[in-house]
């Protein structure tokens, strides 16, 4: 199920349209001419127009090449991620470092050869016992019939690997995450850019009427000059605000691995949200953050339990088949060898280093476990609260904004009716631009909040 915020804009087409015509009923010799008639204190010079600001290439302002949904951009990152595909690069090197651990647990066979060359002959009692020249080859077969701390090491790494993959799966989360919110900021950021937008048409509306008033002599040049450094002001908010605009799809982009800016197609954002109860239940079963921790912590005790390997003999089948040319009085030209070697550690000073050392990482797995779940927790409980109170917070803007754009319609009625100076158009013109941007901020805290309890809870991704 997914939800889309409602829009509001302030901009008042009446209001436009009222202005451009009171512009356009002027005559031109009207509209080029200056008043004849100063206020007091009023310079004689011209007042210059405010200059537009220069058209932008794309150098100066990227547009995003590339458009995806909420979900896709989820999925993008998913798999294409870099800090994600490092995560699973960990897992393979831990299962290579498997192989290598479990390989003192298994048969190994190694082989030999050996070329001897002597000056002359041994000869004792009329007997050759070591020829001129004589070659021996030998292979070993060493198996580990009962080599406790082998196996057990075997599983430890393979706990490792679980540890791992758990570790993977909060990464991904992590970048879902951070992907939601890259997206959700490019919505938010979009709404801000069309607020300066509207908030600079109608300043600038505003400063035509005043000014086209101050051409027909029924004006003066201070209303003109409040409306020029207004409409100035609200051209540099606009500006700012497609500068950040420009960051946040690059933003999205690099968590997606784009080779460019990522733009928004859509606003359809995740809506179902759990209980409270359901929440809390599942911020213990199912965040990935708590569940790596939880494995972690149980991969550590166990490598304490295990602790006894480290003074458990071991027992190994050591066999030597071998060839021999010429064959001696002692050696023959083929034969075998076995041997079984048993080995009790009496006494190695690092196997209770080693033991210290694995009862601390497990006292600190079991310490981060219990605080990423207390964080978990906690997290849902904010989460929850926060959704609750942005809704509201949402409603009370969205009733500021349309408050606002209604007394800007009534201050510009009655400044043209002049009931009024330019002055309170001005204000209302800045706290509709204010209401309308904390509309939009409250609109971003909503959908904030309600990722953030899917993202708490564990249901997101």
């Amino acid at each position: 199920m997914i939800t889309t915020f409602r829009r509001f804009s302030w901009s008042s087409p009446a209001s436009v349209l009222a202005f451009t015509c009171v512009v356009g009923l002027l005559p031109p010799s009207a509209r080029a001419q200056t008043p004849s008639l100063p206020i007091a204190g009023e310079a004689t010079g011209v007042l210059d127009a405010p200059r537009p600001p220069p058209t932008l290439t794309s150098a100066g302002g990227p547009e995003a090449t590339e458009k995806m949904t909420f979900d896709e951009s989820v999925r993008r990152a998913a798999s294409r991620n870099p800090t994600l595909l490092v995560a699973r690069e960990e897992v393979a090197r831990l299962e290579a470092l498997m192989e290598q651990v479990r390989a003192s647990a298994l048969p190994s066979l190694t082989g030999a050869g050996t070329y001897t060359r002597l000056d002359s002959d041994r000869v004792s009692g009329g007997l050759v016992v070591q020829p001129e020249s004589a070659l021996n080859l030998s292979v070993t077969l060493t198996v580990p019939l009962v080599h406790p701390r082998g196996w057990l090491d075997w599983s430890h790494a393979g706990e490792q690997i679980d540890v791992a993959r758990t570790n993977e799966a909060d990464v991904k989360r992590t970048i879902a995450v951070a992907t939601a919110r890259a997206y959700l900021t490019i919505l938010t950021q979009k709404r801000l850019v069309e607020t300066a937008r509207i908030a600079r048409d109608n300043a600038k509306a505003h400063y035509e009427f005043t000014r086209a008033q101050r051409v027909g002599g029924v004006g003066n040049r201070l209303d003109e000059a409040r409306a020029a450094q207004e409409l100035t002001t609200d051209e540099v908010n606009l500006q700012n605000q497609s500068v950040a605009l420009v960051r946040t799809r690059e933003a999205l982009g690099v968590l997606v691995a784009a080779s460019g800016p990522v733009d928004t197609a859509d606003e359809a954002t995740p809506s179902q949200m759990p209980t409270f109860a359901d929440a809390l239940a599942e911020a213990e079963h199912s965040r990935a953050d708590v569940r790596a921790r939880q494995r972690a912590r149980t991969a550590a005790d166990r490598t304490v339990r295990d602790a006894w390997a480290d003074y458990a003999p071991y027992l190994d089948l050591v066999a030597y088949p071998f060839y021999q040319t010429p064959a001696t009085p002692t050696v023959p030209r083929t034969g075998w060898q076995a041997e079984l070697v048993l080995t009790v550690p009496l006494y190695d000073g690092s196997r209770y280093g080693r033991e210290h050392e694995r009862v601390a990482l497990a006292s600190e797995a079991r310490l981060d476990a219990e605080a990423t779940l207390r964080q978990a927790r906690s997290d849902v409980r904010v989460a929850f609260e926060a959704m609750r109170r942005s809704d509201a917070a949402l409603d009370q803007a969205a009733q500021s904004a349309s408050f606002a754009r209604r007394a800007l319609e009534l201050a510009n009625l009655a400044y043209r009716a002049g009931a009024t100076t330019n002055l309170e158009v001005i204000d209302a013109e800045r706290q509709a631009r204010d209401a309308e941007t904390l509309a939009a901020i409250a609109e971003d805290a909503a959908r904030e909040a309600r990722l953030g309890l899917l993202a708490a809870s564990g249901r997101f991704p």
